[in-house]
């Protein structure tokens, strides 16, 4: 039976892992990150990499220390009730509700859109929206082969494209980000600012999600013992975090040298097609928008791949595989016709719910490998967040639903419970209190 892997069969593991991590909201958020940030672009960029590529790591290898079988399995060590809701919840959020119309939404809206006059783009959006979907549903009914199509090919495509763009901007910048003034928070909170900024590529979430898929990768491989696989996933995720980290670092430089020459953007997407035109001209163009819709591409098959599998192994009797990759596809290609701006707004506040859970539970994982598993401390711990978590929910509804009287009432009451409410991390003490009086239960049940 074998036991290692080759280190070329690590690196393709990881390149296919990063593969289904880099989307386009990984392009736009650095480059946005580095023109706000300026002179103090390097905090930022830590802040950025710490929550943009600290978390999912973790993630990822907690997938594997826990020895469990997926989100599900690992959540199920809470109670079982909590694992249908947290599994469905983030499935559904990182795939067909948000995640997966967003891939076709903003390759649209930044390869094509600013090239389309306005009163046609919503045939060309409902054109390019079933083209990007048919090819990511080609990919996904062979989950048996997604390490070749993404690790083998759309992932080295897609970072020569993008380092045609990085290796010209190294070499002819725009200006100098000493020279450049820091905007707004980045003025004297760069590095909180700048791990704030982080939550907004959803890779935590995505790394819950993911990790079943480089189990299954790995124990195809040769991996079958529960060790191994979690070493597997420690040195598949070491390549990612490698990769990330250089492509966000200069992103986020490119993005600051550019006020010597651009003005600052509304968004990472405008500053990143400004830098394109900049530098290439009309090609620019064509090569933002080969960029951006592989690194979409490459993560909707990723997450179609994953959520099929999921829900078709936890609920076996509903649809198959195959039934559940049409059926997201289906709605992830209506939800992405509704238009990109909705789409934002609708997952904010689901994601404020999600995300400090999501945490925690990795958190909680890498407590269990280390401590041994305590039921006490995943149940109190993950109350308390919930409960927290509810609060940032509420704070974050869009339209005006949280300026309503009574919910403004109970988002006061959070206000002036918790700290760093304001900030969207009023969960952060309650979990650690929660941490606490878990431990201390288990300690006296001991006894």
């Amino acid at each position: 039976m074998k036991q290692t892997l080759s280190l070329s069969q690590y690196i393709l593991v990881g390149s296919m892992l990063f593969g289904m991590f880099f989307g386009a909201g990984n392009l736009i958020f650095p480059v946005h990150l580095g023109q706000e940030a300026g002179s103090n672009i390097l905090a930022a960029n830590i802040g950025f990499m710490l929550t943009a590529i600290g978390l999912p790591f973790l993630g990822i290898i907690a997938m594997g220390v826990s020895r469990s079988n997926g989100l599900f399995d690992l959540a199920s060590r809470i109670n079982t009730t909590y694992a249908h809701f947290i599994t469905i919840a983030l499935y559904l959020s990182i795939g067909p509700a948000f995640a997966l119309p967003r891939t076709a939404a903003v390759s649209f809206e930044i390869g094509f859109a600013s090239h389309i006059d306005s009163s046609m783009q919503t045939i060309y959006l409902a054109v390019f929206t079933i083209i990007f979907f048919l090819l990511a549903l080609f990919f996904a009914l062979k989950p048996g082969k997604i390490i070749i199509w993404i690790g083998k090919f759309l992932n080295p495509l897609f970072l020569v494209f993008l380092a045609i763009l990085i290796v010209t901007a190294f070499i002819n910048p725009m200006g100098s980000p000493a020279d450049m003034a820091a905007q707004g928070a980045y003025q004297n909170e760069a590095l909180t600012k700048g791990i704030i900024e982080g939550y907004n590529t959803m890779d935590a979430l995505a790394s819950l999600a993911f990790g079943i898929i480089v189990i299954h990768t790995l124990y195809d491989l040769g991996l079958k013992h529960p060790k191994d696989i979690a070493l597997g996933t420690l040195k598949a995720g070491i390549v990612v975090l490698i990769l990330m980290g250089i492509i966000y670092s200069a992103l986020s430089y490119i993005g600051a040298t550019s006020l010597g020459q651009l003005p600052l953007s509304a968004n990472g997407g405008i500053a990143l097609a400004d830098i394109s035109t900049y530098y290439f001209g009309s090609f620019g163009h064509i090569l933002l928008a080969s960029t951006v819709t592989v690194a979409c591409l490459k993560t909707a098959i990723g997450l179609i791949t994953a959520c099929s599998t999921t829900f078709s192994e936890l609920y076996p009797n509903t649809l198959s595989y195959k039934s559940y990759v049409y059926l997201i596809t289906l709605v992830s290609f209506l939800i992405s016709n509704v238009g990109l701006t909705s789409i934002i707004y609708l997952a904010i506040p689901i994601l404020m719910l999600l995300y400090p859970l999501a945490i925690t539970l990795i958190l909680l994982a890498f407590i269990d490998a280390i401590c041994g598993y305590h039921r006490y401390i995943y149940v109190c711990t993950t109350i308390l967040t919930l409960i927290a978590a509810i609060g940032d929910m509420l704070n974050a509804l869009p339209f005006g639903l949280n300026k309503a009287s009574a919910i403004s009432s109970i988002i006061e009451i959070y206000h002036n419970t918790l700290p760093f409410f304001d900030i969207g991390m009023g969960w952060i003490l309650p979990a650690i209190i929660g941490l606490v009086i878990g431990t201390v239960i288990t300690v006296l049940t001991k006894k």
